[in-house]
C-alpha cells in the first residue's frame, strides 16, 4: 500500500464510508422532504435515483482513490494521461468543498449536542408547545458563547479521533459509533411503533398514494427525490476517494458501493419510521420543514412517558450521525496534509482543528452577532449561503467532474472499468458506458440548473 496506512477490515471500511455518507441529510432533511411530497411514492423514487445517480458516482470516487492510493488532490495529479497540472488544480478546488461542509456542519452538530445535554439535564423538559420550544431554540441561536462551546466540541471530536491514527482512532471509533447508531435507531423504531398513531403514520410513509403525484406535484417530487438521493451521499468533494485509497482489491467497488448505499438508505428509511409514527401520533405536520426536529419532535418527547430518556436517546442518535460525518471529513483533510505536505498526523490534525474551528465562526455568528448579514436577502443567513454553495454547486459540479475524469478524458473509461471490477463481487458491464458517459452527466447538470433556478428565479 506504498507505506500508507490502511483500513484493518472490510467491516471497518464499510462503517467508515457509511459514517461519512450517513448524516443530517438522512435524519433531518429526508423525513420532512418525504412528508412534503407524499410519503411512499417519494421514497420509491428516492431509492431509484440512489441507484441511477449515487451508485455510479460513488464507484468513481472509490475507484480513483484505490487506483492512485491517494486522496482527491493526489489522484487527480497522478492518474491523468494528459494535463496533470490542470486536473491537480481541479482536485484542489473540489477538496476545498470539505472545508465548506465543515464550516456549517460543526455548527449544526453543536445544536444537536446542545439538545442532547438539555434532555439529559432536564432543561428541555416540560416545554410541550411549539411556541415554548421555539423560544428554547431561539435562545440557543442567540447565545454565541453556548453555540461556540458545542461547535468547538464537535471540532474537537474530529481532532481527537484523527490524531489517534487511522486504525486505532478513526476506524475503531467509527465502528463503535456506527454500531451504537444502529442500536439506538432500532430502539427508537420499536418504541415509535407502539405509539397510538403509528399505524397511520407508517401507512402514509410506506403505502403509495397516487393522488400526491397529480399535475405539477409529480415533477416537483421527482426533482426533489433526485436531489435528495444525490446529496445524501455527499459525493463530489473526495470524501469517498480517501477511503478508497485505504483499501485493497479483494472486492469489486460495485459490491462495496452497494453496501455503503444500503447502510445509508436503511438509516434514512428507519429514521422516517420514527418521525412519521411520532408525527401522526401527536398531530404534527409531516411537511413542517427543518424545524420538525428541533421544535416539533422535541415537543413530542415531552408528551411521552419517560420522554426525557427518549429525547436524550433521539438526540444522541442524531449527534452520532453528525459526528461520524465530521470524523470522516476531518480524516480527508488530515490525509491531504499527510500525503501532499508530509505533515505528521498530529501536526495535520492540529492544523485542521484550528482551521475548521476558525472557519466555522461566520456560520455560527450568522444567527446572532452577524444576524444582519443576509447573503440572499430577506431573512437568509450565512448558513443558507454555505449550504447552497455546497449542495447546489460543489457536490453536483464535483460529481460531474468525476464523470468527465473517468468516462471522457483524464483517466479514461477503460482504466476506470478495470479498477472498479477488480476483485470478487458484482461487476460493472461494458454496456453501461453509454449511460455513464451520456445520461449521467446530463442528469447532474439538470440538478445544477434546478438549484440555480430554485435559488434565483423562483
Amino acid at each position: 500500500m506504498n507505506g500508507r496506512e490502511s483500513i484493518g477490515s472490510r467491516f471497518g471500511f464499510v462503517m467508515l464510508a457509511a459514517g461519512c455518507a450517513i448524516g443530517l441529510g438522512n435524519v433531518w432533511r429526508f423525513p420532512y422532504i418525504a412528508g412534503a411530497h407524499g410519503g411512499a411514492l417519494f421514497v420509491l423514487l428516492y431509492v431509484v435515483f440512489l441507484i441511477l445517480l449515487g451508485l455510479p458516482v460513488m464507484m468513481m470516487e472509490l475507484a480513483v482513490g484505490r487506483a492512485a492510493q491517494r486522496g482527491l488532490y493526489g489522484a487527480f495529479r497522478d492518474l491523468p494521461e494528459r494535463s496533470p497540472s490542470r486536473w491537480r488544480f481541479v482536485g484542489g478546488l473540489l477538496l476545498s468543498g470539505n472545508l465548506v461542509l465543515m464550516m456549517m456542519y460543526t455548527t449544526v452538530t453543536g445544536w444537536l449536542l446542545s439538545y442532547f445535554c438539555d434532555f439529559v439535564t432536564g432543561a428541555a423538559c416540560g416545554m410541550k408547545t411549539g411556541e415554548a420550544l421555539g423560544v428554547h431554540l431561539n435562545g440557543l441561536l442567540a447565545s454565541p458563547g453556548r453555540m461556540s462551546f458545542f461547535m468547538v466540541l464537535a471540532s474537537a471530536v474530529g481532532f481527537a479521533v484523527g490524531v489517534c491514527g487511522l486504525r486505532s482512532g478513526v476506524e475503531r471509533v467509527t465502528k463503535i459509533m456506527m454500531s451504537c447508531l444502529f442500536v439506538l435507531l432500532a430502539g427508537l423504531c420499536v418504541h415509535a411503533l407502539t405509539l397510538p398513531g403509528a399505524k397511520a403514520g407508517i401507512g402514509f410513509y410506506l403505502l403509495p398514494n397516487v393522488a400526491n403525484f397529480s399535475g405539477g406535484n409529480f415533477f416537483n417530487s421527482v426533482s426533489e427525490a433526485m436531489a435528495q438521493a444525490f446529496f445524501t451521499l455527499s459525493l463530489g468533494i473526495g470524501s469517498m476517494t480517501i477511503f478508497g485509497s485505504y483499501i485493497g482489491k479483494k472486492h469489486t467497488l460495485a459490491s462495496e458501493s452497494l453496501l455503503i448505499i444500503g447502510c445509508d438508505t436503511l438509516v434514512a428509511l428507519l429514521s422516517g419510521v420514527v418521525i412519521f409514527a411520532a408525527c401522526f401520533s401527536y398531530g404534527i405536520r409531516v411537511d413542517s420543514g427543518p424545524g420538525l426536529l428541533l421544535v416539533s419532535l422535541a415537543g413530542v418527547f415531552n408528551h411521552l412517558p419517560y420522554g426525557r430518556f427518549w429525547g436524550a436517546v433521539f438526540f444522541l442518535f442524531l449527534s452520532i450521525a453528525a459526528l461520524t460525518t465530521v470524523i470522516a471529513v476531518f480524516e480527508n483533510l488530515v490525509a491531504f496534509m499527510i500525503d501532499e505536505w508530509h505533515f505528521s498526523r498530529r501536526r495535520a490534525s492540529v492544523a485542521n482543528f484550528v482551521t475548521v474551528t476558525v472557519l466555522s465562526f461566520p456560520c455560527l455568528l450568522g444567527f446572532n452577532v452577524l444576524a444582519n448579514v443576509h447573503p440572499f436577502g430577506g431573512s437568509s443567513t450565512i448558513l443558507d449561503f454555505e449550504d447552497w454553495l455546497l449542495s447546489d454547486l460543489y457536490l453536483p459540479l464535483g460529481a460531474f467532474t468525476f464523470v468527465i475524469f473517468c468516462c471522457w478524458r483524464g483517466w479514461t473509461w477503460r482504466k476506470f472499468l478495470a479498477e472498479v471490477n477488480a476483485g470478487e463481487g458484482i461487476k460493472v458491464p461494458e454496456w453501461t458506458r453509454w449511460y455513464m458517459t451520456l445520461v449521467l452527466p446530463l442528469l447532474i447538470l439538470a440538478l445544477v440548473a434546478l438549484g440555480v433556478y430554485n435559488r434565483f428565479c423562483k
